[in-house]
């Protein structure tokens, strides 16, 4: 699930560069404005970041650390993951406007991916129950 949220985030943040580049606003592109290369830069670093904690957890796996001790890493990367997705769809909604609401045109996928958010949250165990196992497994 994490694998694709994070593409789904890219996915996002793909499109809203790309309508950024395209909208003017004010005699300037979209993407000139300070508040939105931020917005842009911000689900970039976030994005990066989770391909990390997943690149991280593969590695484990390979170098054979116990399927009982990855359950709590795991279950943190979901929610990583799935808090991501969240993020990146609601920038990327706030970019596009109203474009983000239509099904079809430049905001038909980040509309449709919006609308899966919380599926994806809460498929494979909602973040509640994530943070639960984790927690659990770093036994405090």
């Amino acid at each position: 699930l994490t694998v694709q949220m994070l593409r789904f985030s890219r996915i996002c943040l793909e499109e809203a560069i790309s309508f950024a580049r395209r909208r003017r606003t004010f005699g300037r592109r979209l993407i000139d404005h300070q508040v939105i290369r931020h917005k842009v830069a911000d689900m970039a670093l976030r994005i990066e970041a989770t391909q990390r904690q997943l690149e991280n957890f593969a590695y484990q796996v390979k170098c054979g650390l116990p399927e009982k001790d990855l359950g709590g890493y795991m279950a943190m990367v979901k929610v990583g993951g799935s808090r991501l997705m969240e993020y990146c769809a609601r920038e990327a909604s706030q970019i596009l406007g109203g474009q983000s609401f239509t099904r079809e045109g430049s905001g038909g996928r980040v509309e449709r991916i919006y609308r899966e958010v919380r599926v994806m949250a809460i498929g494979g165990g909602s973040e509640e129950i994530m943070f639960n196992l984790a927690i659990s497994q770093a036994k405090l």
